[in-house]
């Protein structure tokens, strides 16, 4: 069974950083893309980044130059750097893994909070 536990998640002042880590279990996570989504109160859930596995990354638009989503296939984890956090970044964030064939699992999802 797929297991995916995200942690890293908080609160900041805007301007600061928080780095965000995924640790999955029970998958081929080096063959499996990696992605990170965010819900804001009363918004739908959008894609923030992912990662493949050849390490070919997409962003949203909003977050390029400020995030950073990479992966580690030896400890079967995935991260997200966030810096420059804005209070628009403020969300519920989720790790997503979809396999090769086709097949989805999310994670329990961390709070970030941007504020002052």
């Amino acid at each position: 069974q797929v297991q995916l536990v995200e942690s890293g998640g908080g609160l900041v002042h805007p301007g600061g950083s928080l780095r965000l880590s995924c640790a999955a279990s029970g998958s081929d996570f080096s063959t499996s893309v990696m992605g990170w989504y965010r819900q804001a109160p009363g918004k739908e859930r959008e894609l923030v980044a992912h990662i493949d596995s050849g390490s070919n990354t997409y962003y949203v638009d909003s977050v390029k130059g400020r995030f950073t989503i990479s992966r580690d296939n030896a400890k079967s984890t995935a991260y997200l750097q966030m810096n420059s956090l804005k209070p628009e970044d403020t969300a519920v964030y989720y790790c997503n893994l979809f396999t090769y064939n086709r097949k989805d699992y999310w994670g329990q999802g961390t709070q970030v909070t941007v504020s002052s």
